[in-house]
């Protein structure tokens, strides 16, 4: 059992409900307002476990990522200032959290952001920062 705050993503709330349920919105604004509620759902990082060295560089809000491998699987703890960017890392960790290192680098995360129909609406600093945060969960699960 991981010593990170018990998240809901990548457990109860994979990847694939994800899709699915961004898949069944219409417009833009209703897939931001449900990614801000998944960032609601985030277990925020204790501050104990916050400091300089656990940011992640390329992100324009502060993002902190934490990892840990118990029993080959990968375990995150990320938070970040921005409501919106803790949505996003939320869409992250369905897909990274509790997986093992193969699962991690086999994963199609464009195609899973193609699917959510997110990354035409994200500024270009905000797709760079969430493009950071994956290439360091890929570099730490290596």
């Amino acid at each position: 059992m991981s010593s990170f705050p018990q998240s809901p993503f990548g457990r109860e709330i994979s990847a694939e409900d994800i899709a699915q349920t961004m898949q069944n919105f219409k417009g833009w604004e209703d897939r931001y307002r449900q990614v801000i509620q998944w960032g609601k759902k985030l277990p925020s990082m204790p501050d104990e476990l916050k400091s300089e060295q656990v940011t992640v560089s390329g992100c324009e809000s502060v993002v902190w990522l934490v990892s840990e491998k118990l029993d080959g699987q990968w375990y995150f703890c990320a938070d970040s200032d921005a409501r919106i960017v803790r949505g996003l890392i939320a869409l992250v960790m369905a897909a990274y959290d509790g997986k093992s290192a193969e699962e991690i680098q086999s994963f199609d995360i464009d195609s899973y952001f193609e699917k959510l129909g997110l990354i035409a609406h994200l500024s270009p600093s905000r797709g760079n920062g969430l493009k950071a945060i994956v290439d360091q969960i890929k570099q730490t699960a290596t």
